[in-house]
């Protein structure tokens, strides 16, 4: 007998959070600059391929998601016991190193979104720095997801501005229901830039551990896999609404190369009130990924080793995962207060991001398709095509980008 209608309800809402928070968190402000970009470089062009990308993304999502509730287990975990511990060294090391980049990153979209309201990052950051340090440390897993699941709120602000923005509808339409695709390394390698933003490891590592930590049991599956497909859909209409927004005011303008250039640039069509929609989007995004990247990576490092990770411990039950989570706080926030430029630094990470994220979502795959290790919740025939067809064009397209990158790195490209 099927519990009525409100009761499931409210099961689902109690199940929520790991999925929706983890996928908002891929909207940070590294993918608010490439959204922003695709909208004023090919105006409404790549809303197709974001399709194309959210199904992949909700496919990578679910297995997640699965793996975590079947086997209690976060995803270094799982990898740490099925494959050889070379193979998880050297996984978790470039995750790690990684994503110290992307802290960087998280903080100056903190900095960014700031200098838009007239506030210093120097006032700015440390403030932030601190707030996302004492949530964590000082709450309960329970008390940060409702914060977290709050600040996902600001992700309105986004679909907002497309409106404000007057776009042609029928333009936006057509884009999104047929390929408009351009047939130069441009194009190419910005795809690449909007799968690696949407499809992030950090997401994934997190989204399993967050699982893991909440408790969620196998019977209260279907209710976690509700929240991670809703999750990866809301996240990508937000990406597709920023992509609406500059493609509408600024299209064909060329790529941008800051949060702030997009947020100023709606301004003379939209009017101020959507420079302080994105502002307020940007700051959300940020200080939501600011705290999801360095527990992404305190989950995945605790995992391979076996020791205790959990949001709702102490630093003395559980230093090495609170360690390294205030360590990335640290250096995130002090690298951005130096003076100087970050672009190098961020376009090494995105190159490192391209390296294992193919190699994640196969492992992901694999883990998902074994019978011994989730039994009948194992990937079907069907769900194995989807996810190995899914998964193997993301590894492709990524590969692509890398090569490129190393070949220009040689003049040869």
């Amino acid at each position: 007998m099927k519990a009525p209608i409100h009761r499931r309800g409210l099961v689902y809402l109690a199940a929520a959070g790991p999925g929706l928070i983890a996928a908002a968190a891929g909207n940070d402000a590294g993918g608010v600059v490439t959204y922003s970009s695709a909208g004023s470089d090919f105006i409404y062009r790549t809303l197709f391929l974001m399709v194309l990308i959210t199904i992949a993304y909700v496919v990578v999502q679910e297995m997640v998601a699965r793996l975590a509730v079947y086997t209690g287990k976060g995803l270094a975990a799982l990898i740490r016991e099925e494959f050889p511990l070379r193979m998880t060294a050297f996984a978790v090391t470039a995750f790690a190193i990684a994503n110290i980049g992307l802290m960087v990153t998280e903080f100056g979209g903190i900095a960014t979104a700031f200098d838009l309201f007239g506030v210093s990052r120097y006032l700015s950051v440390p403030i932030a720095a601190l707030a996302i340090w004492s949530l964590v440390l000082f709450g309960s897993y329970r008390y940060a997801e409702r914060v977290f699941l709050l600040l996902t709120l600001v992700f309105v602000a986004y679909p907002i501005a497309a409106v404000l923005g007057h776009p042609n509808w029928h333009h936006v339409a057509s884009n999104t229901l047929w390929p408009h695709f351009i047939a130069n390394k441009s194009f190419l390698l910005l795809a690449v830039a909007l799968i690696g933003t949407t499809i992030t490891p950090y997401i994934q590592l997190y989204e399993a551990g967050a699982v893991v930590d909440k408790g969620v049991k196998p019977e209260d599956y279907r209710f976690q896999r509700v929240d991670a497909i809703v999750g990866a859909v809301l996240a990508a209409f937000v990406a597709m609404s920023i992509i609406v927004a500059t493609g509408a005011t600024i299209g064909g303008s060329g790529p941008l190369t800051s949060a702030a250039h997009a947020a100023h640039a709606l301004r003379p069509v939209a009017g101020p009130a959507a420079e302080v929609l994105f502002g307020l989007g940007l700051l959300g995004a940020s200080a939501l990924a600011a705290a999801v990247v360095p527990l992404s990576t305190s989950y995945a490092v605790a995992e391979a080793v076996g020791v205790e990770r959990s949001v709702s411990s102490s630093f003395r039950q559980a230093p090495l995962f609170l360690g390294l989570f205030t360590a990335q706080i640290l250096l995130g926030a002090a690298v951005v207060l130096v003076p100087g430029n970050l672009i190098t630094l961020i376009l090494n990470t995105q190159v490192l991001e391209g390296v294992i994220t193919p190699m994640t979502l196969v492992l992901i795959l694999v883990l998902a398709n074994r019978r011994s290790l989730l039994g009948p919740a194992a990937n079907g025939p069907w769900a194995r095509w989807l996810g190995g067809v899914s998964i193997l064009s993301v590894a492709a397209v990524a590969s692509v980008f890398v090569v490129l990158t190393v070949l220009g790195w040689f003049g040869l490209n």
